[in-house]
């Protein structure tokens, strides 16, 4: 088995890449120079992370093999911590911010081996995104909605190992109403050598309200999520209040403001709102929906001041760098201007401090992944698993009715047909012939989901169908259909599901009929075919 440390043939090639890029680095804005036709200026450069989800080493643990995607992309927080200390290299006696965030502790093999496997709240163990984000010395993070996976205790756990604080502002405890975290920090930072002014740097942490859906069982009677926007109008004038020159959001929340689910909960995705509606914020690291967002520019409503919007992708592929020039007028901090740009990882080798801060526990999760659990007779592929009957998504649904009806038998409810609910999560899963190991079987559901049953009605299980129904493209009668299109883009594959226990078709041709939703309404039109097997039925 190879070892993603090795100085393997692409990491050389980014050792090349690296030196070719290194005076692009060095030309980023100049250090506190200032001008004899203009005021003195200062600079300040904060770097952003975001989504990490537990990638520490460039490597693929499903794959068991060196991470490489079709874009050539590379993850993980070794990679990171390069490009970070390049930066720092560059800016010696300047002053540099880093932050996350969130959607840091879940995603990998390794982040779920230390929770479920040997969880850290039973061996006392470090986190191995503790070990490596404690060697590249972040200033602070933000608590994403993954965080909440596993569990209060175990949060708290990853917490108490880190060496920089970690922020969450709209988590409230529901018994006393006060913030269950951290709701900011004021960092005061000198801006270049001895004698240069300080600055005081407030940074703001929200976290996703999702929490109180996604994570129920872990925070239902315990935490109160917030709205977002609220939680930003009633903290920023705080830290204002309190000092700080310069007001940093750090929110683990997109830009789009849409969601996920429906109204009972704030939105999803706000920070554009929350840059035109709150006053005071000069710039916003966000993440969660694993997009590049290079720069982005919202003016504010009431002040017309132009908020600076960042997201750095996901895994560990890009760095946020936001750049800010700052004058002093009548002995107050004044920014000049702010631009952002974004850092491939890709162009640098992994920073061996990280990796030997996570070897041994990155050499356990292969080997536990390694473990052969079972023997399939043929491949079996997720590939077709969107529009076609396939074994291996019948093999989740399976799972999940023997273990419901095992749960059933001797209660009030064993006489009910179980009906199961699969996603196709990937396109790229696969059950090899012969051995299949935990790595196969993990990379086929990547998430840890909860199995939970729920009692329903034929009109509930009716609009369940109509509304995972609005996956698929409508086409007309008699139409082709192509693999490649067959779905809607706007839908992700993880929010179609896959019905086993009973008989459907659906109709692409026809127009959906409007149906009632645990999310509300669905007004959305009836397309798609398929027929789940119903080899399974109760």
């Amino acid at each position: 088995m190879t070892s993603s440390s090795g100085a393997s043939r692409r990491q050389v090639l980014a050792v090349a890449a690296a030196a070719a890029t290194a005076p692009l680095i060095a030309a980023a804005p100049a250090r506190a120079a200032g001008s004899k036709k203009g005021p003195k200026t200062w600079d300040l450069t904060v770097l952003g992370t975001s989504d990490t989800h537990g990638n520490v080493y460039n490597w693929d643990y499903y794959r068991d093999a060196e991470y490489d995607d079709s874009k050539h992309n590379d993850v993980g927080v070794a990679k990171l911590a390069t490009l970070v200390s390049q930066i720092r290299a560059e800016r010696k006696g300047s002053a540099t911010l880093v932050l996350d965030a969130g959607d840091t502790i879940q995603g990998t093999p390794l982040a779920t081996y230390y929770a479920k496997q040997e969880p850290i709240t039973s061996t006392g163990e470090t986190h191995p995104m503790a070990n490596a984000m404690n060697i590249l010395k972040y200033d602070a993070v933000t608590l994403g909605n993954h965080e909440f996976n596993y569990g209060l205790p175990l949060l708290a756990k990853w917490i108490s190992q880190l060496g920089f604080p970690a922020l969450a502002a709209n988590a409230v405890n529901e018994a006393t109403g006060k913030p269950a975290y951290l709701p900011y920090v004021i960092k005061e930072i000198r801006l270049g050598g001895p004698g240069a002014p300080s600055l005081k740097v407030g940074i703001l942490g929200l976290t996703n309200p999702g929490v109180a859906i996604w994570d129920k069982a872990n925070v239902e009677g315990k935490l109160i999520f917030t709205d977002m926007v609220e939680s930003a109008a009633k903290w920023v004038p705080v830290m204002r209040a309190r000092g700080a020159d310069l007001v940093i959001v750090s929110a683990h929340g997109g830009d789009s403001g849409t969601s996920s689910y429906g109204p009972e909960l704030p939105n999803e995705n706000p920070c554009t709102m929350i840059a035109e509606q709150v006053p005071g914020i000069d710039a916003i690291l966000f993440g969660h929906a694993h997009t590049e967002v290079v720069e982005k520019f919202v003016t504010n409503q009431r002040t017309g001041a132009q908020v600076l919007l960042s997201e750095p992708s996901k895994w560990g592929q890009r760095l946020t760098r936001m750049d800010f020039i700052l004058t002093r007028e009548r002995g107050c901090w004044k920014v000049v201007s702010k631009r952002a740009t974004m850092l491939n990882t890709n162009t640098v080798v992994e920073d061996p401090a990280v990796l030997a801060a996570v070897r041994g526990q990155h050499t356990k999760t292969v080997s536990y992944v390694n473990t052969v659990v079972a023997r399939s007779t043929v491949e079996l592929s997720a590939a077709e698993s969107r529009y076609r009957d396939t074994p291996i998504l019948d093999f989740i649904n399976h799972v999940q009715t023997e273990v419901v009806t095992g749960a059933l038998a001797g209660t009030a409810y064993a006489g009910l047909p179980v009906l199961s609910i699969a996603a196709p999560f990937s396109r790229t899963a696969v059950f090899p012939a012969g051995d299949v190991r935990i790595r196969d079987v993990a990379g086929l559901y990547v998430f840890d989901n909860t199995l939970e049953a729920v009692v329903l009605t034929g009109a509930e299980v009716r609009a369940y169908l109509e509304y995972s129904a609005k996956y698929f493209a409508t086409l007309a009668v008699g139409a082709p259909v192509d693999p490649a299109t067959i779905s809607d883009p706007a839908v992700p594959d993880y929010n179609y599901d896959v019905f086993s226990g009973l008989d459907y078709d659906i109709d692409v041709s026809r127009a959906r009929r409007p149906a009632d939703h645990p999310s509300g309404p669905a007004r959305h039109r009836h397309p798609g075919r398929r027929r789940p097997p119903s080899s399974w039925s109760r």
